[in-house]
């Protein structure tokens, strides 16, 4: 899948990767893709919780390495 930003938030733990995505997405456009690269265990609930609340799509989670990968499309 194509993205248009990326945030590598590996090394950071929470909320740091949330609070980082959310002004990160803020500067996109409805409907662009924010690739979040992150290792913080909890952001694995973080993540698609944050997406509920603020409105945007999780697109996919790949959590299958150390380095968790979350397509974000901005609602």
């Amino acid at each position: 899948m194509d993205w248009d930003h990326e945030l590598d938030a590996v090394g950071l733990l929470c909320p740091l990767p949330i609070l980082k995505a959310r002004k990160r997405l803020q500067a996109l456009q409805s409907g662009q893709v924010l690739r979040l690269i992150a290792d913080d265990p909890a952001a694995v609930i973080d993540v698609p919780h944050f997406c509920h609340e603020q409105g945007h799509e999780l697109v996919s989670t790949n959590t299958d390495t150390r380095e968790h990968v979350y397509m974000i499309r901005k609602g």
